[in-house]
């Protein structure tokens, strides 16, 4: 795997007046595991969109590093993959659309088998004719984890990694999160107490203390 590095130093985020958090600095490299908890509304969800560039913050930086040269936010897709709530799939299209979408948006190429391998893996490839309209949230969950995993990210990003799923799609993320850890990178937002054992190191927004 590439050198890789997520560097976070003194990040700002507040709205109006309100502060959410400050000063919030880490660090992330291969081989490790990095989870982001506190309380509701402490901002973690805020706190991933800033990291992958869906959010600017209003102080700090967020620098990525891959073989000793800094990757400008609007560059990094191809190097990281996300699975959040608030990342939405194209009701018109396919499961199996929706993923070579993805694959062309990140500028990747992938192979029939390996969009099938992973639609196999999430028990849902029997659906992967079927418009995204018609898939539960669960099966949406899913088909969010084929995007996030089909070009092996350096990084992958989870928010609330177990949310929508049943025993058998919780079993089966918990096992790429391990994968992801031994593997490459993983940061998650969470605030269930077994997935927070598979870091190495967690931020409590609620305190701003890395423990």
């Amino acid at each position: 795997m590439t050198p890789f590095h997520l560097e976070v130093r003194n990040v700002r985020k507040s709205f109006g007046r309100k502060v959410l958090f400050d000063a919030v600095s880490f660090d992330v490299r291969l081989g490790e595991s990095f989870a982001v908890t506190g309380k509701n509304g402490s901002g973690k969800s805020t706190l991933m969109k800033i990291i992958c560039g869906v959010l600017t913050p209003n102080g700090g930086s967020v620098r990525y590093v891959v073989n000793d040269k800094e990757i400008p936010l609007s560059h990094v897709a191809p190097h990281i993959g996300l699975v959040s709530p608030y990342l939405n799939m194209y009701e018109e299209f396919t499961g199996e659309e929706n993923l070579r979408l993805f694959a062309k948006i990140r500028g990747i190429g992938v192979r029939q088998d390996d969009i099938h391998g992973l639609l196999q893996r999430f028990g849902i490839f029997e659906h992967r004719n079927k418009e995204a309209r018609f898939y539960s949230s669960g099966m949406k969950q899913r088909l969010k984890y084929c995007a996030a995993l089909l070009h092996r990210p350096a990084l992958l990003f989870l928010d609330e990694p177990t949310a929508n799923l049943d025993d058998i799609g919780i079993a089966v993320v918990r096992e790429v999160m391990r994968e992801q850890r031994q593997r490459a990178a993983l940061v998650f937002a969470t605030n269930e107490s077994e997935d927070l054992s598979f870091a190495d190191r967690v931020l409590d927004l609620s305190r701003l203390k890395i423990g």
